[in-house]
């Protein structure tokens, strides 16, 4: 059995039945719209997210329609930001599949982006459920802030260790954030138990985006992301950071001018991680990446056994021993 597979064990039937109820979500009377939909729910990855909502809800209770319902809010959001990054990024491909802008061009997939996007808000305001819908629209604020953050940022390459937490924080962390306050909301938890949770999330989500970030400097035949792509791409990410922070005025000097002018040279690429690797910056991230884990654990060991906890703590253990 896979550690997937072994995480999912306490919600296997609700994931079976999520599958359902997330493609009801989504569908409409305009058939283009329903064939891209039917699309996205072939093509779907490890639905990491509704797992969460699905786990944190049996930390504290059982599953119920509501949070059936967070779930497909949050993974509405999760698809719709995925369609549009791909048409920012002119991506053609995801998790092996064609793309949507790819097999129906850019305006297609940002109309469909916006529509699952709507689809999220409505789905909270047919069944009245007001307190997820403060959690996903604060959600969807803080991802469009953080990918903006890191845009401005990127033009001068100015990015400090703060700023670099908090743009992971808005692009990534919030959403696993709002998975965990989905869950436990979806069992009328009081405000301190929700915001207890998103903290939860948001640290889960953090050691996440560092787990990415460091697979920039790892051999490549293991994961499919190829190495040096963030460095090509001008992205700085904290194992860098670190570096540049901490090196001479000399090194600093030629290795920013490796990431400004010579990003596609693929020998000053490979000087520039090894650089990185030899000046403790992997180790240095990966130190942060394990403090917040243990943040996140830190949280979860205030509750009572269960197997909800159980796969929780498997979940946190999977997102920094993961291999893409």
């Amino acid at each position: 059995m896979s550690l997937v597979e072994e995480i999912k064990k306490p919600i296997a039937e609700e994931m079976k039945l999520f599958e359902q109820k997330f493609y009801e979500s989504m569908q409409s009377n305009v058939p283009l719209l329903d064939k891209v939909t039917r699309f996205i729910v072939t093509t779907k990855g490890k639905q990491m997210r509704p797992m969460f909502v699905f786990l944190c809800a049996k930390l504290i209770g059982d599953v119920n329609e509501k949070t059936f319902r967070g779930a497909s809010m949050i993974e509405l959001i999760h698809t719709a930001t995925l369609v549009h990054d791909d048409v920012v990024d002119e991506s053609f491909k995801r998790r092996n599949f064609f793309s949507i802008n790819a097999l129906w061009k850019n305006k297609v997939a940002v109309l469909v982006g916006d529509y699952l996007l709507s689809k999220s808000v409505l789905l909270s305001t047919d069944h009245k459920d007001f307190d997820l819908l403060a959690v996903i629209s604060r959600t969807i604020r803080e991802m469009s802030e953080g990918e903006l953050l890191q845009l401005e940022k990127a033009r001068k390459l100015d990015i400090t260790e703060e700023v670099y937490y908090e743009i992971i924080r808005q692009k990534t962390a919030t959403l696993i954030a709002a998975c965990c306050e989905v869950g436990v909301l979806s069992n009328d938890a009081d405000e301190v138990l929700a915001k207890k949770m998103q903290d939860f999330g948001t640290y889960t989500g953090m050691a996440f985006q560092i787990k990415d970030d460091l697979f920039d400097y790892l051999s490549s035949n293991m994961i499919g992301k190829p190495v040096g792509i963030d460095i090509k791409e001008q992205k700085m990410t904290l194992p860098l950071i670190y570096t540049l922070k901490n090196s001479s005025e000399k090194d600093y000097k030629y290795y920013f001018d490796t990431i400004k002018r010579y990003n596609n040279q693929p020998k000053r690429v490979k000087e520039l991680i090894d650089f990185v690797k030899q000046s403790g910056g992997l180790d240095y991230a990966i130190g942060v990446m394990k403090d917040f884990q243990q943040k996140a654990k830190d949280i979860l060991n205030e509750f009572p056994d269960s197997e909800a906890k159980k796969s929780l703590h498997l979940m946190l253990d999977y997102v920094i021993e993961r291999n893409f």
